[in-house]
């Protein structure tokens, strides 16, 4: 039985944002909520990581080698025909922005 209330102070445009994709979703925020304690108490712990993402390197800060060695990766793969058209991945980069 639900019977506890509880309140949580957040940032606006990330509330608005998340209750947006739930309602696509069609998912109650109690029922994420909810969900997300009960993993807290089955984990006994918090369910995910929480860990610093490292930054991508800079161009200038990759020697020659591994340069060469990414750029001939990527060339193998495009061969391939593995990876993402470049529509796509500026679609995507554009949405973040």
């Amino acid at each position: 039985m639900k019977d506890s209330t509880v309140s949580a102070r957040v940032e606006y445009a990330v509330k608005i944002e998340a209750k947006e994709i739930l309602r696509q979703l069609g998912i109650p925020v109690s029922v994420v909520i909810n969900s997300l304690y009960r993993q807290i108490i089955y984990k006994n712990g918090i369910p995910f990581a929480l860990t610093i993402p490292t930054r991508p390197k800079a161009l200038d800060e990759y020697t020659k080698e591994e340069l060469d060695e990414k750029l001939m990766r990527g060339y193998k793969e495009a061969l391939a025909g593995q990876g993402e058209p470049f529509e796509a991945v500026f679609d995507e980069l554009e949405r973040g922005l």
